[in-house]
């Protein structure tokens, strides 16, 4: 069969099954999210494992937003016919009990329309679900006076101040919002949306960035690690960290087959707007 411009051609694809890797996965990054979420509200596990289930209200809504971020980019990758593995989650020893989720694309990405879909998919629906998660957390969340105390401060972005201005008002001074950990984990999938919309390498903002701008990406790209060096210096030293990592993946997006396939005005409008859901969720200095 000829392969038509425009479109990806047939990919024998497999269908994809829950293995044993995904469940134990699923298992453990559910565990190590309820301990942060039991920690949150002051549980210690250790001498009192069966209180626990106090981190549900953490562990659950955020699983719920990693996840469908993740079925967003493979649900899209089936509709082109792309191959690609369902998503793993992946537990990690820290405050929030993750790294995140990630799937593997399988199959070639042949033109910039494909690109651009996949791209945004995954965004697009975790921000769906983060923004009432969010919204229902800071309904949750206590407007306290400021004690001096130091805690773990968090940043915030466009978006987030927005959401809270029009749920609890003008924050009072001397006043803290101490965000419950359904607010807090609203506040992590505002943070993975910027993060993974980083127009660099093959990061959803990547993908967006070159079916964009096509080839004038790697100066974007270049522009941004500019941006987080300098951000790095500035406050957050955590930049510098993905400042290296960004750097041993690659910056520059790869080139597509068929590079000359542009966009349709929907899909130009869609790249657009995730361009505008990147500046409203990034966050100078998250922490």
């Amino acid at each position: 069969m000829d392969h038509q411009p425009g479109t990806n051609p047939p990919v024998k694809t497999t269908q994809r099954k829950i293995t044993a890797l995904h469940i134990f996965l699923f298992v453990a990054t559910l565990v190590t999210t309820l301990i942060a979420g039991a920690l949150q509200q002051g549980v210690n596990v250790l001498n009192d494992p069966l209180s626990i289930w106090q981190g549900i209200p953490f562990s659950f809504s955020l699983i719920i937003i990693l996840g469908t971020h993740e079925l967003g980019h493979y649900i899209m990758s089936r509709r082109h016919h792309v191959d690609v593995t369902l998503p793993y989650f992946i537990p990690a020893p820290s405050f929030i009990g993750t790294f995140g989720a990630v799937i593997k694309l399988k199959s070639p990405l042949y033109d910039r329309r494909t690109l651009l879909d996949i791209g945004v998919a995954g965004p697009f629906a975790g921000l769906i679900v983060a923004v009432p998660i969010l919204a229902v957390g800071l309904s949750l969340s206590e407007i306290v006076p400021y004690s001096g105390e130091e805690g773990i401060r968090l940043g915030t972005c466009l978006l987030f101040s927005i959401m809270n201005w029009i749920i609890n008002g003008p924050m009072p001074e001397n006043a803290s919002l101490m965000l419950h950990p359904v607010a807090f984990s609203g506040w992590i999938g505002l943070l993975v949306t910027a993060l993974n919309l980083l127009p660099v390498g093959q990061l959803d903002g990547g993908h967006v960035a070159y079916a964009i701008f096509g080839r004038r990406q790697r100066l974007i790209a270049r522009v941004f690690m500019a941006i987080l060096l300098f951000l790095g210096a500035l406050g957050w030293t955590g930049w510098f960290v993905w400042f290296a990592l960004l750097l041993f993946i690659g910056i520059d997006h790869p080139p597509v087959t068929y590079g000359w396939i542009g966009l349709d005005g929907k899909r130009r409008l869609a790249g657009w707007i995730a361009i505008i859901v990147f500046a409203v969720t990034f966050m100078p200095a998250p922490f």
